[in-house]
Order: structure tokens, then sequence, then C-alpha cells
């Protein structure tokens, strides 16, 4: 283990035991003031930005393609709520989909469009666009029928140790909730904001790019972008937020 991976070990042990996970919370409760002013406010929120793009593209015809606005006329409405109910079990293939995924699934299967691809502009535009339709909305995902294998899967993930540091999420987001760790202060880790403007990474970004880093800082496996096991870890950490309101586009540090 390198010399930097024994000190994050080692400041994690010096924390461990000292707090409790209690009433699940919104990444924005563990936010300071400012940032949380900062987030309210559109005009000072950078994730806006991402949102003003993805409304244009959504309204975009690009050749004979249709635009996403020929099926859901008035979104505000019509999308209204829609995103507090990912990911879910799409009907057609049976398998787990987050609201990216949708999103790409639309294009390729009723625009005929090329997928815009994992961490592309346009598609965190478009995903925080639909995302934001949904200000407010509690979440509501389902982990039941054919979820329930995807919950558990994501459950067991969130609970197991990894990499070679040993850490599993809980040992973070339920045992050290609350306690500062590099200058950030360590939340419950639901995705209620995401896609999110994240200051560490100067632009936005998805929960699964979060998760990656999340993997990468414990020196465990980083799973591809959509990944099965991502995305049963996204409904876990959905689930457990269940009741908090959706957020994006959110601030963090």
């Amino acid at each position: 283990m390198s010399a930097a991976g024994r000190a994050f070990a080692a400041a994690l042990l010096a924390l461990a035991g000292t707090a409790g996970a209690g009433e699940i919370k919104s990444g924005s409760a563990f936010l300071s003031p400012q940032m949380q002013r900062q987030q309210a406010d559109q005009a000072r929120n950078p994730g806006w930005l991402w949102v003003e793009q993805g409304e244009e593209l959504f309204s975009r015809r690009e050749g004979d393609a249709p635009g996403c606005i020929s099926c859901h006329a008035d979104p505000g409405r019509s999308l209204r709520g829609a995103a507090a109910r990912y990911p879910q079990i799409d009907a057609a293939s049976g398998k787990l989909i987050n609201l990216e995924g949708r999103i790409e699934q639309c294009r390729a299967v009723r625009q005929k469009r090329p997928a815009l691809g994992h961490e592309s502009q346009e598609l965190l535009g478009l995903a925080a666009y639909v995302a934001s339709l949904s200000q407010g909305v509690p979440v509501s995902v389902s982990a039941e029928g054919a979820a329930k294998p995807y919950y558990e899967a994501g459950k067991a993930f969130y609970e197991r140790r990894q990499g070679q540091l040993n850490l599993a999420c809980t040992q973070c987001h339920d045992g050290l909730v609350g306690r500062k760790l590099r200058g950030d202060t360590i939340s419950h880790g639901v995705g209620t904001g995401y896609p999110a403007y994240r200051l560490e990474w100067n632009g936005l970004g998805s929960l699964h790019r979060r998760l990656r880093a999340c993997s990468l800082g414990v020196r465990a496996t980083q799973f591809d972008y959509g990944s099965d096991d991502y995305l049963a870890l996204e409904l876990y950490l959905a689930v457990r937020a269940r009741g908090l309101p959706v957020e994006a586009p959110g601030l963090r540090r």
C-alpha cells in the first residue's frame, strides 16, 4: 500500500466508531450554509448551465429524427416526477435502467439516433434537464418484483469490504456520517443531487462518476459506467433516499 493509502486508511480508523447513521439525509444537508444557498440559486449554481443545454437539446431535431419534445409535450408537466422513479426495471428488457440509460434507449429505439455516451456533455445536459423537472419531488423508486435481486446485489456491494484499504461503503456512509475527512464532511452517500456539479471536477458529472471515484479511493475495481454493479448500488442508494426530494443539479465539494 502506498504512503497516501496508509494515511487515508489511518484517517478513517481514527474516526471509526465516533458517529452513527441516524436519519438518512441528503448530501446538501452536509454542505456549508454558503454552498446550500449557492445550490438553491439558479444564477449561482453552475449545474444550471448544463440544464439549459439539455433543455435546448430536448427540443432539437436531428435531420429527420424528431426531438424529445415530439413525444414529451409540455415536459414541465409530463415529466414532472419521472426522475424520482429511477433506477427502475425496463419493461422491454427486464433489466435495471437508470435515467441516463433511459435517455440513451429512447434515442436509439424511438429516435433512431446514435448513443451520446456516458459522461458526454450532451447526455449530462439532458439528464440534468430531465432531473431538474423533478426538483422537490420525493424519491419513490421500487425495490420489489424484478428489481429485488438488483436491490439485494446493491446492498451486498454497499456492505462488502473492498480494495487494498479493505473498506466498505457502510463504514463511511453509516459509521462516520458528519465527520470530517480531508476537509470534506462525510454524508450518507445518497444520490438525490445527481447529476451534480462538483468543485473537484470543475464540471457536472453523473452518480456513476462519483461511485468510480469512491472505488478508486479505496483502491478497488472501478466498474464501467452503466455496469450492473453500479446500477444495483444506485438502486440501493435510491431506496435509502426514499422520501427525500430530488435536488439535481446538486452542488457538491
